[in-house]
């Protein structure tokens, strides 16, 4: 086996509280109840924001991203007639006024004990560039694509695995 293969299957084999952003103070954190202008606000520097039920326990129950913020930001044309319920969050006509009104409540997570190779596998199914590293319910930290390309780049560079701490 060369020196490429031993450093990916070494890579995929570390755990991702190995390799995740620790520093929960830094990340996009908001509350549920809080006004749409704090996500707006938040989002011009990030482009995902998690929401908690409150910013003292950290219970995960959403992601907003800068998507979402899209299908509340775009005018919406509602036709006369429709099939089925549109979509009717939106600023224009007052009716999403709270992080809980755009959140997406069905978010993704990774495990701190789970390898990278799962957490990888679970990105590529959902089409996601993070994952929330989730601790009995409470947001401990997130793994990020960025994070594992930078660390796996940094091995190829004769590195240790280990050495990054994520923070």
């Amino acid at each position: 086996m060369g020196k490429q293969n031993k450093l990916i299957t070494d890579f995929y084999e570390l755990k991702a509280s190995q390799l995740m952003d620790k520093r929960v103070w830094d990340l996009p954190i908001i509350e549920e109840n809080e006004d749409i202008s704090q996500v707006l606000s938040i989002l011009s520097s990030r482009n995902h924001i998690w929401v908690v039920k409150n910013k003292v326990n950290k219970e995960l129950i959403g992601v907003i991203t800068e998507h979402d913020v899209l299908n509340i930001l775009a005018p919406k044309d509602i036709p006369t007639y429709a099939f089925g319920m549109p979509d009717l969050r939106s600023i224009q006509y007052g009716t999403a006024k709270s992080v809980g009104d755009i959140m997406t409540q069905k978010v993704v997570i990774c495990d701190p004990e789970e390898k990278i190779i799962d957490a990888l596998i679970r990105m590529a199914e959902y089409k996601l560039r993070r994952l929330p590293v989730v601790k009995d319910k409470q947001l401990i930290g997130e793994l990020t694509l960025n994070q594992l390309i930078r660390k796996y780049y940094d091995a190829t560079q004769y590195n240790t695995m280990v050495d990054w701490k994520g923070e």
